[in-house]
């Protein structure tokens, strides 16, 4: 069952729930979105202090295990997004009930009709990521390049397109967050590259006790996670 929102908080208060990715695996990378202005709301969404990826110590330590699958094949791992507090959840639907804002429609849901970003699966009152064994990830070719830089109000290009933005992970068929079908991990329109590139992500994590969300491709979730009817609620800091 869902715990009430009173306890959400307080449980979310405990510190020792939650480990930083960075203390547990120094060598896995960390691009903090909601952190950001570079994300589907297009600012720094609430309940993100710092920019960093807290997880469950078992969901921690199962990603260093892949890291350590991928770093022999001459990539590491980078993390979007990782526990994410349910205040952060409840911005998103805030957000997602205001059908004025578009601003980054452009990148994010090009296709995508905002008012039907729930119906569709991309927004819910409930994420699997604020149990905190939940990330949203991608790879990156080492010896890893410098990621791309995002200003705030400059031209944004379709998050399907072969021009869309160049963050340094390698290619996977769409941007991160793009709420579009070819997100979803087996739609068989995307590239021979991407598809061998998504192909290699969901088997290293699924042999480290990961399960793949269908619709996104970035999107695993430990199958053994210690808190499965937890949401929890605290700052990323």
């Amino acid at each position: 069952m869902l715990i009430s929102p009173p306890l959400l908080r307080a449980m979310g208060a405990k510190d020792d729930v939650l480990v930083s990715i960075a203390d547990v695996d120094p060598t896995i990378l960390v691009e903090a979105r909601y952190y950001s202005t570079h994300n589907f709301v297009g600012r720094p969404i609430r309940g993100y202090e710092a920019a960093k990826c807290l997880l469950t110590r078992p969901a921690a330590n199962a990603l260093s295990a892949a890291q350590k699958e991928f770093l022999k094949g001459g990539h590491t791992i980078k993390v979007y997004d990782c526990f994410r507090p349910q205040r952060a959840v409840d911005d998103f639907v805030e957000w997602a009930r205001d059908l004025k804002d578009q601003k980054m429609k452009a990148e994010f849901y090009p296709a995508e009709k905002k008012e039907e970003l729930f119906q569709n699966g991309y927004i819910a009152s409930r994420s699997g990521h604020s149990r905190g064994s939940t990330l949203d990830l991608t790879l990156v070719k080492l010896p890893a390049k410098a990621n791309a830089e995002f200003r705030e109000g400059q031209s944004l290009v379709d998050c399907t397109s072969v021009k869309r933005f160049q963050d340094n992970s390698i290619d996977m068929g769409t941007g991160y967050d793009c709420f579009h079908p070819l997100s979803h991990t087996d739609n068989p329109k995307i590239s021979k590259l991407a598809r061998k590139n998504r192909d290699r992500l969901r088997s290293v994590l699924e042999s480290h006790g990961f399960q793949n969300y269908s619709k996104e491709w970035w999107h695993f979730t430990l199958k053994n996670e210690p808190f499965p009817n937890t949401y929890m609620d605290r700052p990323v800091k």
